[in-house]
């Protein structure tokens, strides 16, 4: 039985009735609501159509799946990954986190063991959508070498490759090698016709290769894999400097400040932040003039930075990075009106030369000087009170580095060394260390 003091409130509520100021108001409360309630279910049905038009659009291994194993299965291909992805299938694709429809990325499994697995996919705007005709603009991909090239012809034509993208190095025949044994998957001391067509495929891609002439740094993760030109490398912990990343669907919706703020709420301890950030200088230190070439970080982005369960650094997305030969190889003899003509993919800006409309070869901010713009927020935030003063000024210095060849050498190495030993100082000794 209901008390009888609740049923008083409820006779009260559903059977007096109201003030007259109230019952005058009410038809244009209910409007006012229903107008709301309608403006709400439309945002939100706008933001559930553009998630699934994005992740439609965006996500594609069905394609890629379908189109490394048909290759496979007709003898085009090979790699150490295709008998698990197209036969066994203990290689499988999970959660999609592609940002590109044409390099489709997941997480994944490989014999329980968390992966991450990438490939790219023709661009669906020019193929009529057909199965067919994605798996006729793929076989360009596999066109080389041909059949009848010798293993030195092989040899040269990776040298040649290698010398155009990575410069002149004495150790190119190193990594020939290296790239020799990658590719004979069955190691028999041969390399078949569908491992050549597979290694220079995957060779074309720019991560792949600066995965394979990193793959001994410590902060670039470890290659597990390939099939034709999909490849398989360990999953990082977590794939963001920054825990929160807004989709650019809502980008529009949610204010810049609030997302920074949720971000230094959601951030590591700052030791741990001190500790990844040692990390990513290390990973500056790894490409600046490393055993094949140098390498430019040509778009500095929290997202493409980051960290395992030990919060040593990672680096989780190599796109961006190129090799300086690259980078001049794009600048030298291109017509200008502005620096801004003047720019490899995102940031790797030199200077124009207006009196010949060229531009120069020579970026003007290096690595370290984009980092430390990167770091401003993220270490400066929540920092030990007694190293706040001197951090800002070393980060300040830092910013200001010209990618000049006449400060790079030294002025480079110890404002980098500074840095380092600054933060090293506060964290050695300590549980973060």
């Amino acid at each position: 039985m209901m008390p009888r003091a609740l049923r008083r409130l409820v006779h009260l509520m559903l059977f007096c009735p109201l003030s007259k100021g109230l019952q005058s108001r009410l038809p244009a409360i209910k409007v006012k609501y229903l107008l709301l309630a309608w403006l709400g279910i439309l945002v939100i049905s706008w933001i559930v159509y553009m998630q699934y038009a994005s992740y439609s659009e965006l996500c594609r291994g069905h394609v890629c799946h379908m189109v490394i194993c048909d290759h496979y299965r007709r003898g085009i291909i090979s790699g150490s990954s295709c008998k698990a992805l197209c036969d066994q299938r203990t290689l499988t694709l999970q959660r999609c986190m592609s940002t590109s429809s044409t390099h489709q990325v997941y997480n994944g499994l490989w014999k329980e063991k968390p992966v991450v697995i990438k490939c790219g996919v023709e661009d669906p705007v020019k193929t009529d959508g057909a199965p067919d005709s994605m798996l006729r603009q793929e076989m360009s991909l596999f066109d080389k070498p041909t059949r009848g090239t010798s293993m030195d012809e092989f040899k040269e034509m990776l040298h040649s490759f290698l010398k155009v993208n990575l410069g002149e190095q004495s150790s190119l025949s190193t990594l020939v090698d290296r790239v020799i044994t990658l590719a004979d998957v069955n190691q028999d001391g041969k390399v078949s016709l569908a491992e050549a067509k597979s290694i220079w495929a995957l060779l074309q891609i720019n991560e792949f290769l600066l995965m394979v002439a990193l793959q001994e740094k410590e902060h670039t993760p470890k290659l597990l894999g390939f099939c034709g030109d999909l490849y398989v490398t360990e999953r990082v912990s977590h794939n963001s400097l920054y825990r929160l990343e807004v989709p650019n669907s809502l980008q529009s919706l949610i204010p810049e400040a609030l997302s920074s703020s949720l971000n230094h709420w959601l951030a590591p301890a700052w030791p741990r932040r001190a500790r990844i950030t040692i990390g990513l200088l290390e990973f500056v230190e790894e490409v600046f003039h490393g055993s094949y070439g140098s390498f430019l970080i040509c778009d500095a982005n929290p997202y493409h930075v980051g960290y395992n369960s030990k919060y040593d650094c990672k680096m989780a997305n190599l796109r961006s990075v190129a090799s300086e030969a690259v980078v001049r190889g794009f600048l030298k003899g291109r017509r200008c009106e502005t620096n801004g003509d003047c720019t490899y993919g995102r940031d790797c800006t030199a200077t124009c030369d207006r009196l010949v409309k060229q531009c120069n070869t020579e970026v003007v901010q290096p690595n370290l000087a984009k980092v430390c713009v990167l770091l401003q927020d993220y270490l400066l935030f929540g920092a030990p009170s007694d190293l706040r003063g001197d951090l800002e000024k070393q980060l300040r210095t830092c910013v200001t580095l010209s990618g000049l060849a006449s400060q790079m050498e030294v002025h480079h190495s110890l404002v980098l060394n500074n840095l380092k030993t600054l933060l090293w100082k506060k964290i050695s000794n300590t549980q973060y260390s």
